[in-house]
């Protein structure tokens, strides 16, 4: 094991202030990263996170400070500049390309080549080293990166980044698509690159997480470093919260109003299968009743979430909304019915990033704003306006465009645009996925009252706790069956796991 001086500086970051078109992103941000440690940053969704670890990766020059790597002072002037000095980057956003395979993708930009032909079998035995290193050694070097799950996208760009010869790995939300089982391989392989005096910083929301892999921290807020340095083990969680937000937050559940006896059915689920994936599942969800689904990454449970709302098409089964069966494989037929989905990956899936907040918001509702084949612009905005006020979306500017919003609010987008809609079902898949403790809460609040209100609500999360906290009544999921349904008060995350456990190995 290669003997590591954690207490030499590897990275110094004074002052570091960025702007864009007026807007200080950055406002004197401090850093020191140590080799061979877990450096965690903390912050609600727009403290500038993002923003710095885009300067530390070269994609922007800080407008002032200074950054310091092994003591001498550098200038990361784009990209190659930081991954030359031993800085590789894991965003948040998968930055894979679909059409090409594993292999290609892990050496895009520095390919395995001799006289102007790449090795190919040499490229292929590098990947299945890399992937048996992160623990996915089955994973063909060949398999095209579009059919992998975005769990295993996210192995494929950490495998990229070990690819370099790096001294500094940058994690933004490495464990937003993973399951509880591959956040500890994951944390398995940062405690391999620590020892071999790697530094890590890893970005997250998850404060549970910091406790079993973080040494230090730093938090930021409003751009500026609040605390630097902390050591996670005399911190508190109630001391980071302060820290992020300014204020006490408590990340607790509201509590759900009680589901009166005649509550009417309003989504009734009955047999559904789709081959291959999932089986024979059913259940129904009442008005003003939160469903959870609970199970791992690759269980069945979002794409039960698609083929409800007619994304997929099922083999077998039906889907009814108030006792109208909904066409299969019917998108339209199930928005038409009052069925609405905020998917996995929002940014990808879910928005049209460059357009304004209104017209993401009033989307699938254009028909009903047209007046003679033309559309009345004014009662569009009316309603987004509306729904941007009673969701207290922030900034409450119609004409922002969607890329420019926290996780957070992007989510208020996609809720406030299918009750613009009139929907009476919503299906939200990770709908708290990079959101910070702060925006969270808020979320979480506002499914309670929507539930309040009468709609049915279906969630699926990656964390247990908050499927069981939000919900009801709880589905266990394992290999696309459902293993059980209990009201969420008799079961608790261990029970969870114990059923998902004992379900797969069946």
């Amino acid at each position: 094991m290669i003997k590591v001086d954690h207490e030499s500086s590897l990275l110094d970051v004074r002052g570091v202030t960025k702007a864009f078109a007026g807007v200080r992103a950055l406002r004197g941000v401090d850093l020191t990263v140590r080799a061979g440690e877990v450096h965690c940053i903390l912050g609600q969704n727009g403290a500038g996170k993002s923003t710095l670890i885009k300067t530390l990766a070269g994609v922007h020059r800080p407008d002032d400070g200074e950054i310091r790597w092994g003591g001498e002072l550098v200038e990361i002037a784009d990209p190659d500049a930081g991954l030359a000095l031993g800085i590789a980057t894991m965003y948040q956003e998968l930055d894979v390309v679909d059409g090409l395979s594993i292999a290609e993708n892990i050496f895009l930009g520095h390919e395995l080549a001799r006289a102007g032909f790449t090795r190919r079998s040499e490229a292929a035995a590098r990947t299945r080293d890399l992937l048996t290193r992160l623990g996915h050694g089955s994973l063909s070097p060949n398999l095209e990166v579009g059919q992998l799950s975005a769990a295993n996208k996210q192995i494929v760009a950490m495998a990229r980044a070990l690819s370099h010869d790096v001294k500094l790995i940058i994690m933004d939300e490495p464990s937003a698509v993973l399951d509880a089982h591959e956040v500890q391989n994951l944390f398995g392989v940062v405690r391999e690159l620590t020892a071999a005096g790697i530094a890590v910083v890893y970005i997250t929301h998850r404060l549970e997480e910091i406790r079993q892999i973080g040494d230090r921290i730093t938090v930021l807020k409003d751009g500026r470093t609040t605390a630097t340095g902390l050591p996670v083990a005399g911190t508190s969680t109630a001391e980071l919260i302060h820290l992020m937000t300014g204020r006490e937050v408590a990340n607790v559940f509201p509590a759900p109003a009680p589901l009166p006896d005649d509550a009417p059915v309003v989504l009734d689920v009955d047999g559904l299968s789709l081959r291959g994936v999932f089986g024979d599942v059913s259940f129904r969800v009442r008005a003003g009743e939160v469903v959870g689904l609970a199970g791992l990454v690759g269980s069945g449970r979002s794409e039960i979430l698609e083929t409800v709302y007619g994304a997929r098409r099922a083999t077998s089964g039906s889907v009814s909304v108030s006792g109208r069966p909904l066409r299969r494989g019917s998108v339209v037929d199930a928005v038409s019915a009052g069925v609405g989905l905020s998917p996995e990956e929002r940014k990808s899936q879910g928005l049209v990033l460059d357009e304004s907040i209104a017209m993401n918001v009033t989307l699938p509702s254009i028909p009903e704003f047209a007046r003679g084949g033309f559309v009345d612009f004014r009662a569009e905005r009316a309603a987004a306006r509306a729904q941007i006020d009673a969701l207290e979306l922030r900034p409450a500017d119609p004409d922002r465009p969607a890329r420019t919003l926290s996780g957070g609010n992007q989510q208020k987008i996609l809720l406030a645009r299918w009750l613009v809609h009139g929907t009476r079902v919503l299906l939200l898949d990770e709908p708290t996925r990079g959101v910070d403790v702060g925006a969270r809460a808020e979320i979480y609040a506002l499914i309670r009252r929507l539930a309040a209100e009468g709609n049915a609500v279906v969630v699926v999360s990656s964390e247990i706790e908050e499927v069981i906290g939000l919900s009801d009544t709880v589905l266990v999921v394992a290999e696309g069956r459902i293993l059980s349904t209990l009201p969420s008060s008799q079961i608790d995350e261990h029970g969870v796991l114990d059923l998902v456990m004992k379900g797969t190995a069946a």
